[in-house]
């Protein structure tokens, strides 16, 4: 108990700890930079802790040293979970228990131990104040504010954050108790400094009733809570009866100023009603306070006994009963407030912030990057899929339409009837170049090897999965399902066993599509060998044909036909250069420095909450409109498209018409259309195997992620099993232990049951006959001495022994005479003689 009039918070006190080495290991094993790059940061973070949670004495200094560590710790909880691999060990500062040391791994724990420290160093500030003089008083009320506003952050901002139960004097009912405490003692020093500067009455009365009120309800919180001990609640409960004496002394000066002398003389017993109230408080309360009460007590009792006289004798006036009193007003002259650097903590920190520069700024967030990978798949499947796919559908169709149509080999034939027209001699160098069929069967087999490896992985991961259930089906009907309580792998992990059938189905489409692209390769591979063969095979492959009299009509129809062809071939053109540089704009589309602005912001705005990829869709939303105008043009393109293969329909129709009944290139024709064919083949060959190994490689990686997810599950279970299973044995050996402690104990009973039986003996007196069956005693060993002969023995008669009657020890009875007769009793010894024997009588 402190010994003054007023109540300081106690410090809780922790051990020394090196934050920096789980910080390390965790930028170590989680992100993509080095722990060195920060290793600076690292030193300051530690000397950052040391400073704080040695700052036990009240001065200043030790105000900017919690609040500095307290910046850091909320920043840092943006860039690391708070789980981050640091126990913090504080011990409580209130309540019975401050020897048992609480420990979490938990950022916001020591946040909270850190603000719990500095709202005691803002108290104690207040305590060591000057409170003798009118500025002392100010720094003290103002001191105590602060600490009631950090204990008010505290319990509304960080306790709903905390992500656990906290400590015993770190709850609710506990916060709200020292907040009221905080404010009552605040609003204690503006009465004092009303009183010492000679206030009015009236003024100072309202005061105080306010004191009162702030105590009655510190006093009210503390009941509730585990923490306050009972001198502090004791302590309180006595200045609000105290202040509420006060008040009501106030008020009677200044009745009496205003001649309400009936009114003065009930204040002042109210007042000393109040006092006495207090007093019963003085087993518990320190001399101080104790020494306020007395001289308020005395102060009022001289001033009753003279209203009373005045108003006997002189004024005459009706005191009105306590009921009729009006109820005094409350003049409330605080408030908690939160200091800045910890309510706008983030925006003091800084370059040249007030509370330093922000620790591990250039730490990206795993969500920043988990978000960047999104937001890279989003960009992707729109260039990818949504605007490249569907520009090389549009040539595809083209491609399909002209070859149903037999173009260009009708019209190549009918212009050159004799050798390589220029346009298929430029798309056989165009596979010699590429390598020709050679590449493709090349490429085949890198990208078997790489499925192969995927799918290998694949497999170690769903056979460790499958490992694992056995193991937990044995040990489940090994100990039975109400024992081996645990969710089954299945339920535990839904998610990883979606994956299974995810990334299976992914595998069985590849399969579909590989099967494919083999099956038009094995389809078109003798013309692409000839495609990438010598100009020679070639010209042998296609035959010669005479050349046919080219009518005007004719002519004119195969103008405007190579005109449309010529059309399709720069629309072509246009859509590989638009294809071209669409990748190009994917690839410098880089989004991280957006994030990384974004994030800022956040951590700035909410810097309690964790970012995560989800707060980022906006941005994604807006940065993915910036490829709007290329989805425009997809749909021009392909209504372009449209009116040019009506076009070419209605061209090769009239072409056609035109050449009606000659036959003279008809061979020709047909052998430029196959190789035609054949060339379009061979590059919807190369690009689907090159989308088959970029396939196989995304799928690689996430197959990885998938077999690293599996080992690190299982490795749970696993420790998870095995402490299970040894708690469960351990369980089990107890109950069997403790089963046969119980099958030995009763079997204990049952033989000294049957020992304690009574055994026929040579000579049983009558009496220790009918004692058997009736109580289960000791059976006294007799000695194995022969009994003295008896002649005759008068028997007493025989008396059944009920519960309640004593038993005692007799010895044999004196001989009768041979008639029957007593000729006369002999004196009974008293002592016992072990050679006659041991007899049970009721009495």
């Amino acid at each position: 108990m402190q010994s003054g009039n007023i109540l300081q918070i106690p410090f809780r006190r922790t051990h020394s700890l090196l934050l920096s080495e789980p910080i390390k290991n965790y930028i170590e094993t989680k992100y993509d930079q080095h722990p060195n790059t920060f290793a600076r940061d690292l030193e300051v973070i530690d000397q950052l802790r040391k400073d704080a949670v040695n700052a036990l004495e009240p001065h200043s200094s030790g105000v900017r040293k919690l609040q500095q560590y307290a910046a850091q710790l909320v920043y840092m909880s943006g860039k690391f979970p708070v789980d981050i691999g640091a126990d913090f060990t504080w011990y409580p500062s209130l309540g019975y228990h401050t020897n048992q040391a609480h420990t979490e791994n938990n950022i916001r724990f020591e946040l909270a131990n850190v603000l719990f420290n500095l709202a005691a160093m803002y108290s104690q500030l207040a305590l060591s104040s000057n409170r003798a003089t009118a500025d002392g008083l100010k720094a003290a009320a103002n001191n105590f504010c602060f600490a009631a506003g950090v204990v008010e952050h505290h319990k509304t901002v960080i306790l709903p954050e905390l992500r656990s139960s906290p400590s015993e004097d770190m709850d609710g009912l506990t916060l709200e108790a020292l907040q009221a405490l905080m404010l009552a003692q605040a609003q204690e020093c503006f009465w004092q400094k009303a009183v010492k500067d000679g206030l009015r009455d009236a003024s100072i009365a309202k005061l105080a009733a306010k004191v009162s009120d702030l105590y009655s309800e510190a006093a009210d919180w503390a009941l509730k809570s585990a923490s306050v001990n009972s001198e502090w609640i004791h302590h309180m409960n006595a200045k609000h009866h105290h202040f509420a004496a006060a008040a009501q002394y106030r008020a009677a000066c200044d009745c009496l100023e205003k001649r309400k002398y009936g009114e003065e003389v009930a204040r002042l017993r109210d007042s000393l009603s109040c006092v006495n109230e207090a007093l019963k408080e003085s087993k518990w309360i320190n001399r101080a306070v104790l020494g306020d009460l007395n001289g308020l007590r005395s102060r009022v009792s001289e001033d009753l006994k003279r209203a009373e006289k005045d108003n006997d004798t002189i004024y005459l006036i009706p005191e009105p009963s306590k009921s009729e009193l009006k109820v005094l007003d409350r003049a409330s002259m605080v408030a908690a407030k939160i200091p800045k650097e910890i309510s706008h903590s983030q925006e003091m920190l800084g370059d040249h912030g007030d509370l330093g520069k922000p620790l591990f700024a250039k730490l990206v967030p795993y969500s920043v990057h988990v978000a960047a990978s999104i937001y890279a798949d989003r960009r992707d499947r729109l260039v990818n899929q949504a605007i490249i796919a569907e520009l090389e559908a549009i040539t595809a169709r083209i491609k399909d339409l002209l070859a149903s149509l037999s173009l260009p080999g009708s019209l190549q034939a009918l212009e050159k009837p004799l050798g390589l027209p220029p346009g298929l001699a430029s798309h056989a160098e165009e596979v010699r170049q590429n390598g020709g069929v050679h590449r493709l069967h090349d490429t085949i087999a890198n990208t078997a090897k790489l499925k192969s490896s995927v799918r290998a992985m694949y497999q170690d991961g769903v056979d460790l999965l499958r490992t694992e259930a056995g193991e937990d089906e044995a040990a489940r009907r090994k100990f039975g399902t109400d024992r081996w309580s645990r969710l089954a792998a299945k339920d535990a992990l839904p998610k990883l066993y979606t994956q299974v059938d995810e990334i299976n189905g992914y595998l069985k489409q590849a399969d579909n599509s590989d099967e494919l692209v083999q099956s038009r390769l094995r389809e078109h591979e003798s013309l692409i060998r000839l495609l990438g063969g010598t100009d020679r095979d070639l010209e042998d492959y296609v035959p010669s044909s005479s050349r046919a009299t080219m009518t005007a009509k004719v002519e004119r129809e195969a103008n405007n036909l190579r005109g449309t062809l010529n059309e399709v071939n720069r629309l072509e053109s246009r859509r590989r250069k638009r294809v071209e540089a669409l990748k190009t704009k994917k690839n410098e589309d880089e989004v991280l420095p957006d994030l990384l602005r974004e994030t800022a912001r956040l951590e700035r705005e909410y810097p309690m909450q964790p970012i995560t990829a989800s707060q980022f869709e906006h941005l994604f939303d807006d940065r993915l409109k910036r490829y709007d105008s290329d989805q425009n043009d997809l749909r021009q393109e392909d209504a372009e498209m449209v009116a040019l293969a009506e076009r070419i329909r209605s061209a090769s129709h009239s072409f056609q018409v035109a050449r009606q009944g000659d036959q003279s290139s008809r061979e020709r024709e047909q052998a430029l259309q196959n190789l035609e064919n054949a060339y379009a083949a061979y590059t919807q060959i190369v690009r689907d195997l090159e989308t088959g190994r970029k396939f196989y490689n995304d799928l690689g990686a996430i197959v990885t992620r998938f077999r690293d997810e599996c080992r690190n599950f299982v490795y749970t279970r696993r420790t998870e099993g095995q402490a299970l299973e040894s708690d469960l044995s351990n369980a089990m050996a107890g109950m069997h232990l403790q089963q046969q402690n119980q099958q030995s104990l009763i079997s204990e009973k049952n033989a000294q049951a049957r020992t304690q039986q009574p055994q026929p003996q040579q000579h049983v007196p009558p009496t220790a006959r009918m004692v058997e069956g009736a109580i289960a005693a000791p059976t006294p060993q007799r000695p194995q001495a022969q009994p003295p002969p008896v002649t005759a023995v008068q028997e007493s008669p025989q008396t059944v022994w009920q519960q309640g009657m004593p038993m005692v020890f007799a010895g044999p009875k004196a001989a009768a005479g041979t008639n029957g007769g007593m000729n006369g009793a002999t004196a009974v010894d008293g002592r016992w003689e072990p050679s006659k024997g041991l007899r049970f009588t009721p009495r």
